[in-house]
């Protein structure tokens, strides 16, 4: 007598979904609290090989010679290990010459990578560049190619030359919000016709969303596209609409592929309110409105927002990587005009800050 073999009956799809969807979290979740503690491991590492030839190179006058034999000593006791050649040994002594033991930013430099650390390293000048992208770097998330074309574009000049223009309401609403917008957003990625129109725009955008995901910043999560509101009996198309995690709330996007006009507010204030009063959730905060266009006028701009009553904010964009070398002129033109031109002027400066700290007491 033959025996029938029943066929092994996999579980219903929603059970494999649910319970197999969290054992798949489970693993990404060790494979990236592995890959942050071994990159931590490296860079923690490459820290104290670069003290140790620091203080050789101080103390007993190591020159490029005893380096390159290190080197080479190093690959005959350690044979399939990389990153130890003399050029990289060189690198970890700049690594730690920039940032001594008292580092303010010693637990910010094991966020990193070792990739992203020589790109900072080697195209940036000032300190605070190099905590700027460092910071930027740990809280976005970017890899080392993002790292590199964020200091192409000039994002710390740009952001210290035109802080992003938003309105009062905004201020008063939500007052970290223009931490994460920027004045200008940089959409080379498009690879647009100039001229273009809104269409391609917008459907290019869409095209490269991952990207643009990318320049608006992690937190930025997609909703929709030509998102659908009617209000009375009309119907009406929101350009983007996204989610921002860290604000808690929607924020709308409207596209201009012209210079910024004052009027272009008013329906995006209209959108606004629509979404407040028919989307937004209880515990949400109130949505967020970005203009983007291809320019402005900044006096402008500051006149148009500081009248609006609706969370605003009037940013641009370009198509091409604007030019760093100017942007650096700017920056340090900014610099020099801010920066005391005597002692004398250096004192003051020095007492009205201490002023400035001083708590006052009434007497």
């Amino acid at each position: 007598m033959s025996e029938t073999i029943e066929p092994v009956s996999s579980p219903p799809a929603t059970t494999s979904e649910a319970a197999f969807g969290e054992v798949v979290t489970l693993i990404r979740g060790a494979r990236g609290r592995a890959t942050r503690a071994v990159n931590a491991e490296v860079i923690e590492l490459y820290w104290r090989i670069g003290q140790y030839l620091h203080q050789r190179i101080e103390a007993d006058g190591w020159s490029k010679g005893t380096v390159e034999k290190l080197a080479a000593y190093i690959a005959q006791r350690e044979p399939g290990r990389n990153g130890f050649s003399a050029q990289n040994l060189w690198r970890m002594r700049q690594f730690f010459r920039a940032y001594p033991q008292d580092s303010k930013l010693s637990t910010l430099l094991r966020e990193i990578s070792w990739s992203s650390h020589l790109h900072i390293l080697s195209r940036t000048k000032r300190e605070e560049e190099r905590e700027f992208y460092m910071r930027m770097a740990a809280q976005q998330g970017w890899q080392v190619r993002e790292v590199a074309r964020q200091i192409d574009s000039g994002l710390f000049e740009r952001t210290v030359l035109h802080p992003p223009k938003a309105s009062t309401a905004l201020r008063q609403l939500q007052p970290q919000a223009e931490q994460h917008f920027k004045d200008t957003y940089l959409l080379d990625f498009l690879a647009l016709p100039d001229p273009h129109s809104e269409s391609e725009l917008h459907r290019s955008l869409l095209m490269n969303l991952g990207r643009f995901l990318t320049e608006l910043g992690r937190d930025f999560c997609y909703i929709g596209s030509e998102y659908p509101m009617q209000v009375g009996g009309q119907d009406f198309m929101l350009d983007l609409l996204f989610f921002h995690r860290g604000l808690n709330c929607l924020v709308a996007i409207e596209l201009k592929v012209t210079a910024f006009e004052p009027e272009h507010l008013g329906k995006l204030n209209f959108y606004l309110e629509a979404l407040d009063r028919d989307v937004r959730k209880p515990h949400e905060n109130p949505a967020i409105g970005l203009l983007l266009c291809t320019s402005k006028d900044h006096e402008v701009v500051e006149y148009a927002l500081s009248r609006t009553l609706s969370p605003a904010l009037v940013a641009q964009y370009q198509t091409q990587l604007p030019d760093k070398q100017m942007l650096a002129m700017k920056l340090h033109e900014l610099y020099a005009l801010s920066a005391p031109t005597t002692a004398q002027d250096a004192k003051k400066s020095a007492v009205r800050k201490n002023t400035a700290r001083t708590p006052r007491h009434n007497t």
